[in-house]
């Protein structure tokens, strides 16, 4: 966690970069309202990471405790005095855990695109329509079975401190190669996960459909049969089949999960009430896909989703996401020292916040009183926060700026957000 705490800042900062770079070469591979959301989804991937991940990182060390056939704490840190072959026994170590993680990671990975349940948690990751660097963060908050991948670690002795760092550092990885602005890097290709074969990845055309899984190594798919270079004549239109259309980071977590219980529910026959759940992704039920047949996407006539936004409305909606992000990340550096009450109340006033943001994001009438009500509770929260803190002045009055500033755009942005509820192509959006 804390790798990736140190990261963020590193990504921001690149995504900064991207966004000069869009600027400057007019590619559009932005729009706001896809980029937040992605955010958005990120943030409450983290926020709900925080205890999501309590349990399975216990059964991790109680494997690695009990079962580990070897124990390789010895070698996981480097301490005074060792010899060179100590040294090397443990870069050895930490190698061995990023490259057996990565080979996990491929499996993980795979099997969450070929089985449905498993691939109701992942297929948040793929939801945008969009490829850049604020796809890399949209990461799913409804895993639950991914860790079970991993504890082959815990019994080949890989210590719970060194599986934390690899897969921090092999998800860190995986930032860059969410762009379009790097094109193929020659041999490295061969070798690695770039932006060239993960934009394969994440494309919807029928070529590029469940191809090229590494998370570090892309030698796996090379190796396995799942890997697809980029084409110079097929450009990738990225999404899922079955377009999310919704900037609700909720909905984007839970649309597949009630998929298939609705599926679950319907089908007649017992055994496919089973099926639905691990059968091959995007197996139905014969009797449910002819009384509910689901709409996919025609890439012939292909429109992305996208709703009006006016400039007042994304002033605010970027606002709101930096207040957002401020308390999500004052929740996770603090995790560890908040009473569990605590974090569930911040876990949850984050939730609601980046629910309505996405309502208002889809120009929901009903998002303007939502707001309403998060912003009396941030003023509320603020104002105690200046009484409390009345001796220390620049902290007042920069909270004062602050709300003055919330209030502001809060109100500019009700009395202009627009009623249209899609772009046509002659708007900008």
């Amino acid at each position: 966690m804390s790798i990736i705490l140190y990261a963020i800042p590193v990504f921001f900062l690149l995504i900064a970069i991207e966004l000069i770079l869009e600027k400057a070469k007019q590619t559009n591979y932005y729009r706001l309202n896809d980029a937040i959301n992605s955010l958005s989804i990120g943030v409450l991937s983290r926020v709900t990471g925080i205890v999501k991940q309590l349990i399975p990182f216990t059964i991790y060390i109680a494997v690695f405790d009990h079962i580990a056939v070897v124990d390789l704490s010895s070698f996981s840190s480097i301490q005074q005095e060792m010899l060179t072959s100590e040294y090397l026994l443990v870069f050895g170590v930490w190698l061995f855990a990023f490259i057996a993680y990565d080979f996990l990671y491929y499996w993980n990975h795979r099997l969450g695109h070929e089985v449905s349940l498993l691939w109701a948690a992942h297929v948040v990751h793929h939801s945008s329509e969009e490829y850049n660097l604020t796809t890399a963060l949209r990461q799913t908050s409804g895993s639950f079975l991914s860790w079970i991948f991993y504890l082959p670690l815990a019994v080949l002795g890989v210590p719970p401190m060194i599986f934390i760092a690899v897969a921090s550092l092999n998800l860190v990885y995986q930032f860059w190669v969410h762009t379009r602005h790097v094109p193929k890097l020659g041999w490295y290709e061969l070798i690695f996960v770039t932006p060239s074969n993960h934009r394969v990845h994440h494309a919807q055309n029928e070529i590029y459909l469940d191809r090229n899984y590494g998370g570090v190594f892309i030698l796996w798919d090379r190796l396995f049969g799942t890997f697809q270079e980029e084409l110079d004549d097929v450009k990738p239109v990225y999404g899922v089949r079955k377009a999310l259309e919704s900037w609700d980071p909720i909905k984007a977590n839970w649309q597949v999960y009630a998929q298939l219980v609705r599926d679950s529910w319907h089908t007649k026959r017992w055994v496919d009430k089973f099926k639905v759940w691990f059968s091959r992704t995007g197996w139905r039920p014969a009797d449910v896909a002819e009384k509910y047949p689901i709409t996919m996407t025609n890439l012939n006539d292909y429109k992305k989703f996208d709703t009006v936004l006016s400039k007042d409305t994304k002033l605010y909606c970027l606002i709101q996401y930096a207040l957002i992000v401020v308390i999500a990340l004052v929740l996770m550096l603090n995790a560890t020292q908040f009473e569990f009450s605590l974090l569930v109340a911040l876990a949850v006033f984050v939730t609601f916040s980046l629910f309505s943001l996405g309502m208002l994001l889809e120009n929901r009438p009903f998002a303007i009183l939502m707001e309403g009500i998060k912003n009396l509770v941030v003023i509320g929260l603020s104002l105690w926060l200046v009484e409390v803190m009345w001796l220390n002045v620049t902290l007042s009055i920069g909270s004062l700026t602050c709300l003055f500033i919330l209030l502001f755009s809060y109100l500019t942005s009700v009395r202009n957000t627009p009623k249209e509820d899609n772009c046509d192509e002659s708007q900008v959006c």
